[in-house]
């Protein structure tokens, strides 16, 4: 009798914090029947990955076996969490499940992409139960930074598996609901207990509790108040309960409020169609806010990360929308620089001050707190629960590494496992018993490609080291019909000794073209081979360059 197993699989999210995507498997092995919690992106950037508007987990493993797939899950709406839903479902092609707000969001995701919005099925929180083949799954409120996040319960035959989603202990979330301790206590008290915590790990550094979002409302509204100018901030676009603190904090100071930015307005528009978030002041439209005193509105503007195309940069670099920043006016940050958004936060920043704008960041937490639970929190989520096994997820290594030791250091067996890891739970102790193929997908324009493809490597080669275009014509007989020429892009027109690049380069090659004999000349490949051996030596010894090498030859045909 073959011996059935659980195992966990996560291909995004464990070893990094973003595009998170984990599977659980029940059944035979190799013929487990599987679900997936979440679908999501990250972003690119310049250094690592020019041009690639999103990244999300590479799903070949897990398409390959889509026959086996009984649902998909979605804790929150979060980028990182639901960003990759329409890209991906097509591959996958089973039942979503989410909770309103959630799904709203989802569909919207969907939708974009082209598919069918009949997909997301919304689920009440616990004590609904979706059965999805051998497992029983409940959603739990949980706080965090974003309306309706979810812990969800998975019961198995092997066990009970919280899967904690992203979360907080915040008793006063604003919007949504707050952490329930009793609920917890219940449901570590079922049945066996909780075999397994596959839990957030994102502030096991951060050594102090976490703090509430209702701590911000007084010194937020504290601030706005004592301004003369226009006052200006941003906070990430689904942080929902951010921007009613914020848009209160302005009406409470006597500001009309605008809302700049698609995200932030399509966040807010889904949390009231799904009855999440009630009395939010009212909004002017941008044209309306054009008539009011500066010393009497307040934007609230998408931006936090320093994006480019969002509202705060296009506010930096001048007018947007017809509104401006002057001398005197205030740009409050209500939000934590993400690790690697570092130089486009401070590039936007100081823009403002050149204008004269003083710019407010969140003051070691006087304007902003975390949506992730903090040390102290997680060893108290520990005792709460009581799991017999501890999977970290949701950070870097060193913070699923930190976590592990957390647990261990109170007894409970504890494993990191990195995306690919294929994790036993069935027994006592996680055993890591095998690796599957956890890569990244690259949203390039509109086009998914591999990230193995060689797309980026060749993008990044031509940014460091320029490219060159050698063109020549040979006529029936193999002979050049005329002279090479190149194009150059990227790289100086100009040799250390001032002579034109491409005059030296093309000099070089029309003298290859004349010693070379018909046996070169008429095989393409020796050509191409040469051509770029003697471009890139060139190069080198002119301008200390090595560009990549583009060769087009054209033959006439004898017809």
């Amino acid at each position: 009798m073959t011996k059935d197993r659980l195992i966990y699989v996560p291909l995004g999210g464990a070893g990094e914090i973003g595009m998170n995507a984990y599977v659980y498997g029940y059944g035979p092995a190799g013929e487990e029947r599987l679900i997936v919690i979440d679908l999501g992106v990250t972003f690119g950037d310049m250094e690592t990955s020019p041009g690639i508007d999103l990244i999300m987990a590479d799903v070949d493993w897990l398409a390959d076996n889509a026959a086996r797939i009984e649902a998909i899950f979605i804790t929150h709406a979060h980028e990182d969490h639901i960003g990759a839903l329409g890209h991906l479902w097509p591959r996958l092609k089973a039942p979503v499940y989410a909770r309103a707000f959630t799904a709203a969001i989802g569909n919207i995701k969907m939708e974009e992409q082209g598919q069918p919005l009949d997909q997301i099925k919304v689920v009440k929180p616990r004590p609904e139960v979706v059965t999805a083949g051998p497992f029983k799954v409940q959603f739990v409120p949980v706080s965090h930074s974003i309306p309706e996040s979810a812990a969800l319960i998975i019961d198995t035959p092997a066990g009970r598996i919280v899967h904690s989603g992203d979360f907080k202990l915040d008793g006063t979330p604003i919007v949504g609901e707050p952490f329930d301790p009793a609920e917890w206590h219940r449901i570590s008290n079922e049945g066996g207990g909780v075999k397994v915590l596959v839990c957030d790990s994102t502030n096991v550094f951060s050594p102090l509790p976490g703090r509430s979002e209702a701590t911000l409302a007084e010194p937020i509204a504290a601030l706005i108040a004592k301004q003369e100018g226009l006052v200006v901030a941003t906070t990430f676009a689904s942080n929902v309960a951010r921007l009613k603190t914020l848009a209160e904090a302005g009406k409470a100071a006597g500001r009309s409020v605008c809302l700049l930015g698609r995200a932030m307005k399509r966040m807010i528009t889904a949390a009231v169609e799904t009855g999440v978030l009630k009395d939010f002041p009212v909004i002017l439209t941008p044209e309306e806010a054009l008539e009011v005193p500066r010393n009497n509105l307040m934007l609230i503007v998408t931006g936090s990360q320093g994006e480019r195309r969002a509202a705060s940069a296009q506010l930096a670099r001048g007018k947007y929308l017809g509104l401006e920043m002057k001398e005197g006016d205030t740009f409050l940050f209500s939000s934590k620089i993400i690790p690697g958004n570092e130089r486009g936060v401070i590039r936007v920043m100081n823009a403002y001050s050149e204008m004269g704008v003083d710019v407010v960041d969140d003051h070691g937490g006087l304007y902003h707190v975390s949506g992730h639970a903090n040390r102290p929190d997680l060893e108290a989520v520990h005792e709460l629960l009581r799991p017999k096994i501890l999977i970290p997820m949701h950070g870097e290594h060193r913070h699923l590494r930190e976590h592990c030791k957390l647990g261990l250091a109170k007894g409970i067996a504890a494993e990191v496992a990195i995306n690919g890891a294929v994790v036993d739970l069935t027994g006592k102790e996680p055993r890591i018993v095998e690796y599957v193929e956890a890569g990244r997908t690259y949203l390039d324009g509109s086009v998914l490609i591999g990230a193995m493809e060689g797309v980026v490597r060749d993008r990044i080669r031509m940014a460091l080291n320029g490219a060159v275009f050698a063109t020549m014509i040979f006529d029936e007989e193999d002979r050049p019909l005329g002279d090479a020429w190149v194009e150059l892009m990227g790289l100086p027109s100009q040799t250390r000794n001032g002579r034109p690049l491409a005059d030296v380069i093309e000099a070089e090659l029309n003298e290859f073209l004349e010693a070379s004999g018909s046996k070169v000349l008429s095989n393409d490949d020796k050509i191409e081979e040469a051509v770029r051996r003697i471009t890139r030596q060139v190069a080198v010894e002119e301008i200390g360059k090595k560009p990549e090498v583009a060769v087009v030859v054209s033959r006439l045909s004898a017809e």
